[in-house]
């Protein structure tokens, strides 16, 4: 198994947390996070906005809404105490080999937030268009969620400027964890996949052409897709179960395509479980302070149902 990139310390308390006046320079230079650092920012190695604060964090994101910083701060301060704890929280999913065949995949990895020994993982896409990837407020505090809840979840930094190479990184890292899942101590049954807008994308892609069909191996199919806030279309009666959720005011996805979706698949046989909301706008992560707080709970309840017994 390749070595995580993580600066740990066995000393519970031994790196400082950060606070919402700090900058977003203090985070990429955090010594919790030495060696991969500048793969929480929403782009390659962008320093432009490395004054700003956390507070104003949302200027960096401008597809998303309604970002809270205190939130996104919990969520960084949950990986720096993970990485005081002694665990590994940042895994390259492509060897050398790969990265030096293609430079680009050097940005390519996965966080990890634990849960129980053993329970089954979720794979968190952020979205961001494709121009960037959101992970500080629509991966890491959606997969801190899930960890509290005593589940794994990992949230994938992935290559920017494509869908299929975004696709293709998100099949590469499904692969990984199932080659590591012993050491990873992650079951490898009812695992899901979860996306927000163009991460959703990512997401509806693996539930309707699997994972071998963008570059990994013949791996099962999700037991559950868990797609927010995207205008995709794709649907098949092999679609995993699915849930869905928008706002009637998104302006970016258009809440009537995400109904006719949710449409097609029922007509199609599968289960789908919608939630639309009126006024949480487009890309509201966990939706703190919307009508769409508390969605990311009815979609773990969703998951939940669609373990094998």
């Amino acid at each position: 198994m390749p070595e995580s990139k993580t600066t740990a310390m066995n000393k519970r308390g031994g790196y400082a947390h950060v606070r919402t006046g700090d900058s977003i320079l203090t985070v990429v230079n955090h010594p919790a996070f030495k060696g991969f650092g500048r793969y929480i920012l929403p782009r390659d190695n962008d320093l432009t906005g490395k004054d700003v604060p956390l507070a104003d964090i949302h200027s960096l994101m401008p597809y998303h809404g309604h970002v809270n910083p205190g939130t996104v701060v919990g969520a960084i301060n949950h990986m720096i105490d993970d990485v005081n704890d002694g665990k590994s929280i940042f895994y390259d999913f492509y060897t050398e080999q790969q990265k030096r065949a293609d430079p680009a995949k050097a940005s390519s990895g996965l966080f990890f937030f634990r849960g129980n020994p053993g329970a089954p993982f979720a794979v968190v896409c952020p979205g961001g268009g494709f121009s960037y990837v959101g992970s500080l407020h629509e991966g890491f505090p959606l997969a801190s969620e899930v960890s509290k809840k005593k589940y794994n979840a990992f949230v994938i930094r992935y290559r920017i400027g494509s869908e299929q190479r975004a696709t293709e990184d998100l099949a590469a890292a499904i692969a990984f964890i199932f080659r590591h899942a012993n050491t990873l101590g992650v079951s490898m049954k009812d695992y899901s996949l979860w996306g927000g807008s163009a991460g959703a994308r990512m997401v509806g892609n693996i539930a309707l052409n699997g994972v071998a069909a963008y570059g990994g191996v013949n791996l099962p199919k999700p037991s559950t897709a868990v797609i927010a806030y995207t205008g995709q279309a794709s649907f098949s009666e092999n679609f995993p179960p699915t849930f869905m959720t928008v706002s009637a005011d998104d302006g970016i996805a258009n809440a009537a395509v995400v109904d006719q979706r949710v449409e097609n698949l029922r007509n199609a046989g599968v289960e789908v479980e919608y939630r639309r909301y009126g006024t949480a706008g487009h890309g509201f992560g966990l939706g703190t302070g919307t009508d769409a707080e508390g969605w990311l709970g009815h979609a773990v309840r969703f998951w939940e149902r669609h373990f094998s017994r």
